[in-house]
């Protein structure tokens, strides 16, 4: 388990369009009830906010999850970050897995999702990104919403309408992914990109903590305590109370304040597009 990054009450950007946008943030981790070791890591360090759970045994599945917050600690502190940047910082990171120890013959990996703060036709915007499936999700007006989708067997009966959202929940193969980072295969992330808004709060969390609570119980907490730490603490306690069956890590993110300058516009829905 690695961490990197501590919790910001009062975080200021100032983008080079002129934008300034103040940020507060909380990151809690916890190996859970039934785990001897946590193997997921994180990163809470604007511009840069990551969950990776790791796979393959507890050592290498250790290493993984740290290979890849390392690699993208390395543009913490930079005002922006794009997708060519985390695709670098995850392709180095599958090289340090394969030049790591506790390694098993088939590899070590993990899953990745995080936020990074970048722009979009020069508008500031979220770059959320995802392998696998640990999650992001934005809470905007008191609505929550689902930024990423599993890369998963059971998302996959989902989507194809064989099984509904509440059978994946408990289906068997609940754990089993289809895109991961690291087992000797170039990753592979979705992007979406999310404008900046006032007042929208983002949560990353490993799968840990979706495990033992709905949209529900999460939107509850999110909405119940304004403070980005208390939030934090809260999931993470709440993961625990229901079973703490896998390691837990949560990362509560606040956009306290947008300034734009004069001129600056934006898509009604919130979202952007790549040029």
């Amino acid at each position: 388990m690695t961490q990197i990054g501590n919790g910001n009450a009062r975080h200021r950007v100032t983008l080079p369009d002129g934008s300034e946008i103040t940020l507060a943030w909380a990151a809690v981790t916890d190996t859970g009830l039934r785990r001897e070791v946590n193997e997921d890591s994180f990163i809470a360090q604007a511009p840069v906010f990551a969950v990776a759970d790791g796979m393959g045994g507890h050592a290498a599945g250790d290493f993984a999850s740290a290979a890849v917050v390392t690699r993208l600690a390395e543009h913490g502190g930079k005002t922006l970050v794009g997708t060519p940047e985390i695709d670098q910082a995850l392709r180095l990171a599958v090289q340090d897995m394969e030049r790591g120890t506790g390694v098993t013959d088939e590899g070590s990996g993990t899953t990745v999702t995080g936020a990074a703060l970048g722009a979009i036709s020069d508008e500031p915007a979220w770059i959320v990104f995802n392998i696998g499936d640990s999650r992001v999700y934005r809470l905007v007006g008191g609505v929550l919403e689902q930024l990423t989708v599993d890369h998963s067997i059971v998302q996959e009966l989902v989507d194809a309408g064989q099984i509904t959202r509440e059978e994946a929940d408990t289906h068997p193969h609940s754990n089993v992914i289809t895109r991961a980072v690291g087992f000797h295969e170039a990753p592979i992330p979705d992007y979406r990109a999310i404008a900046v808004e006032p007042g929208m709060r983002l949560l990353i969390c490993s799968d840990g903590l979706t495990k033992e609570l709905t949209s529900y119980g999460i939107r509850h907490f999110l909405v119940a305590n304004p403070k980005a730490e208390k939030a934090a603490k809260q999931l993470l306690d709440a993961a625990l109370g229901n079973g703490g069956r896998d390691n837990v890590t949560v990362i509560v993110i606040d956009v306290l304040k947008v300034v734009r300058p004069a001129g600056a516009r934006r898509s009604d829905d919130g979202e952007l597009e790549y040029a």
